[in-house]
């Protein structure tokens, strides 16, 4: 990817100084920026409901005809050119980086939600069980890494393949000439402030909610005090760790500690599996597997309209989808980053196919376990999940032999799982905010880094995961514009070049130094 230097960069100070603002706000008043984010979020939810559905579900129809159709061949980056990372240690990262904490806050937690309160149906019944793991499973299937594999796609392809910048406006600069080259620039620096305010949103209502577990887990396991404190000291030790892995690099840091991750991780899955109702399980996904890709059809397209579900909507699958945008900037630079030299065939399947098989395992081991205690072992796990779902992934281990071992390392992972997504993200920030380098300053990671920090910690002053939520989400909503944008651009250069038409080099290098120059 081309970079070059700038005296003054635009996006980096705008994107500082309203993130400083930001952080600022919900120190001084917390209560005031949640009422602002709520609002955001419900008139979102309320009033573009169909937009953003058909949005996921459309980039997860583009995910299927790019991996089998004419394009899939073409690789992200020259044609001779070799991945930078092994399939098992590009699979961990993306899977780290993309939802590996929100797994572990809700692996028993959703089914069991869906199980008693099902959209439509009556709950607590076998029918009930069946359509609390297809909801669960769209929720963080297809779509969700639709999502990622397509904000990753664009960004990739025109990075590697034809030597851009790893920048939210690389596709829009590219694609759509140099005709008022400086309101193209006002737009793409906005587009790139746009996309740093999603990944700081997002990245900071998800760590919130990952240390509200992990203090969860600590009084759990070891009785520490359920406090602000508490959080606050979770929180600045994540900080000074993930600080001293992204000073690393990807190669070293953020891989050591993927692979970390999924090693524990299978790890407790395994032990769930096998000490638990073992054939249950199993049953559970291979029933979960015709159930969901039977009805995906239907449920990508499923609104309520008239059963007056519309708040169920807008309170799971919506809030989940637009989770999801909210951190595509992040984790689709992430991904771009570690998929260099893999085919558009290999990335698609690799980012979408697999990732959602192992949280179809995955959801059916700690949920199934979770229906067989409440079915069959006595139940009483509901009423421990439903009132603290913090401490649900905990509430389902005690019910196993070496539970205390396995909470221990369940805090670890979560733990883990926190400082490689802060790594990540603030690795991803930092390429954002200096022209798309692909190995940014070790300063420019630190400063990020702790100002992500600051802004968890005004989201954890509200001590309300719904707050966090909302606060992940905000961001999403402009960037889903933005988003749109870039596949328009990413379709009309692919088709292109598959035609044989030579990409207008040229012009996207007067663009560029036009840019930088504005900068």
């Amino acid at each position: 990817m081309q970079t070059t230097p700038s005296r003054f960069n635009t996006v980096l100070i705008i994107s500082l100084a309203l993130s400083f603002g930001i952080g600022g706000w919900g120190i001084i008043a917390p209560q005031q920026m949640t009422e602002v984010c709520l609002g955001i979020t419900g008139y979102a939810l309320k009033s573009l409901d169909w937009f953003f559905l058909s949005m996921c579900t459309g980039f997860l129809i583009l995910g299927i005809f790019l991996a089998f159709g004419p394009y899939g061949h073409l690789k992200l980056g020259r044609d001779d050119e070799e991945p930078e990372f092994s399939t098992l240690s590009w699979l961990a990262m993306l899977f780290a980086g993309g939802m590996g904490a929100g797994l572990m806050f809700w692996g028993a937690a959703e089914p069991m939600y869906h199980y008693y309160s099902p959209p439509g149906q009556e709950g607590l019944t076998p029918e009930a069980a069946r359509t609390a793991m297809v909801i669960t499973n769209l929720h963080w299937g297809l779509h969700a890494w639709s999502i990622y594999a397509i904000c990753a796609l664009v960004i990739a392809y025109f990075g590697f393949r034809l030597n851009r910048p790893a920048l939210i406006s690389a596709p829009i600069r590219y694609a759509f000439g140099a005709k008022n080259s400086r309101q193209l620039n006002f737009w793409c620096n906005t587009a790139d402030i746009i996309g740093v305010l999603a990944v700081i949103f997002g990245l900071a209502g998800s760590l919130t909610m990952g240390i509200l577990q992990v203090r969860s887990g600590l009084t759990e396991v070891f009785g520490i005090p359920d406090t602000h404190t508490v959080s606050i000291i979770i929180l600045a030790f994540m900080t000074v760790t993930f600080l001293v892995s992204a000073s690393t690099g990807v190669d070293k840091g953020i891989k050591i500690l993927s692979n970390i991750n999924m090693i524990i991780a299978l790890l407790i899955m395994f032990i769930i599996i096998f000490l638990g109702p073992t054939v249950f399980i199993f049953q559970t996904f291979i029933n979960t597997i015709g159930d969901y890709f039977s009805q995906l059809l239907d449920i990508s397209f499923r609104m309520y309209p008239y059963e007056g579900l519309d708040d169920w909507t807008q309170s799971w699958t919506l809030t989940y989808f637009i989770w999801w945008l909210a951190w595509g900037p992040f984790v689709g630079i992430f991904i771009a980053r570690i998929s260099r030299g893999r085919t558009i065939r290999q990335f698609c399947i690799g980012v979408i196919l697999l990732p959602t098989l192992f949280s179809m395992l995955w959801f059916s081991a700690f949920g199934g376990a979770g229906f067989y205690i409440e079915m069959y072992g006595g139940g009483g796990i509901a009423e421990l999940i439903f009132e603290d779902v913090n401490r649900a992934l905990f509430a389902l281990l005690g019910y196993f032999p070496l539970s205390s071992v396995l909470n221990v390392l369940a805090v670890c992972l979560v733990f883990v799982f926190l400082v490689t997504s802060a790594d990540s993200g603030t690795f991803v920030v930092s390429m954002m905010t200096s022209n798309g380098q692909l190995n940014p300053s070790t300063r420019l990671k630190l400063t990020w880094g702790t100002l992500i920090a600051v802004i968890a910690a005004a989201v954890l002053f509200s001590g309300s995961a719904t707050v966090a939520k909302a606060m992940a989400i905000t961001g999403a909503v402009p960037f889903s514009l933005v988003l749109c944008l870039q596949v328009v651009a990413f379709l009309r250069t692919i088709r292109l070049e598959k035609s044989g038409m030579a990409p207008h080099q040229d012009q996207a290098e007067t663009l560029l130094q036009a840019t930088e120059e504005s900068r």
